[in-house]
């Protein structure tokens, strides 16, 4: 049994403001915190802009495109990371690709909204078959890996918890945005989807925050491993110190 799939019997020896500011971080690194939302809200919401002042399509698919664009360039200026980003380029990409060929403007839209469908279903699916998705997306970010499904089970409640609440969540908001897809018109469904951009991606962060910093403390396996590994090197160099010792006896006797 390695160091990863042992099981553990003390895994809380992180103070709670200690917990707290590390889960903070965490979702922050995952999430993209102020400027994640920004990237993710703001080709949306000035494509929903100008169509509603001028209803020309192919100027708001083209000015979306442009600033999710402007917004990888700058962060590649700035070495930072780009994944928020990339993400937010290729789902104006794909909704661009969708308007256009279907010259639906509201297709536009449907890219995104089957991807949170699709993301709504993964949370609850995973959770049901013990690997919530929450805790694959934080586990590396944490540097516990996999260790809190077989290691630390208080931990694994709290990602079963939290992904249940993303997967809620996001049904609730598919539940607002389908129908609104099939029976209003562009510009409304436009700004209902830019409304309920932030709002329950804060609400569904927030939860995961409060399950977390209540949960035990995560198991740092690469901390372990290294430890592990030193303690192995040190156990060679000292059987190699005993075998130079004995070595060295028997040619003395031997002289």
């Amino acid at each position: 049994m390695t160091s990863l799939d042992k099981p553990t019997e003390d895994t809380d020896q992180t103070r709670p403001g200690d917990a707290r500011a590390v889960t903070e971080a965490a979702l922050f690194e995952a999430f993209g915190g102020v400027r994640g939302m920004v990237e993710t809200v703001l080709p949306g919401l000035l494509f929903v802009t100008i169509f509603t002042i001028d209803k020309d399509l192919h100027l708001s698919a083209i000015a979306a495109l442009a600033v999710s664009l402007v917004l990888v360039v700058v962060r590649l200026a700035m070495k930072d990371t780009v994944k928020h980003a990339f993400s937010g380029v290729f789902g104006v990409v794909f909704g661009v690709v969708f308007a256009m060929f279907t010259g639906n403007a509201k297709d536009f839209y449907l890219p995104g909204m089957l991807y949170t469908l699709g993301m709504a279903l993964a949370y609850i699916v995973t959770t049901l078959a013990g690997v919530p998705l929450i805790g694959l997306i934080l586990g590396p970010i944490f540097k516990e890996n996999l260790s809190w499904r077989t290691r630390n089970p208080g931990r694994k409640k709290a990602y079963a918890k939290a992904s249940w609440a993303w997967g809620l969540i996001l049904l609730a908001k598919c539940a607002i945005l389908f129908p609104l897809y099939w029976w209003a018109d562009t510009a409304q469904l436009g700004w209902v989807l830019v409304t309920l951009k932030i709002p329950p991606f804060l609400l569904a962060v927030w939860l995961t925050w409060v399950f977390l910093a209540k949960a035990p403390a995560p198991i740092d396996v690469f901390a372990e491993l290294e430890a592990e590994e030193k303690a192995e090197q040190e156990r060679r160099a000292a059987q190699t110190a005993e075998s130079g010792e004995a070595t060295g006896g028997r040619h003395r006797r031997e002289v």
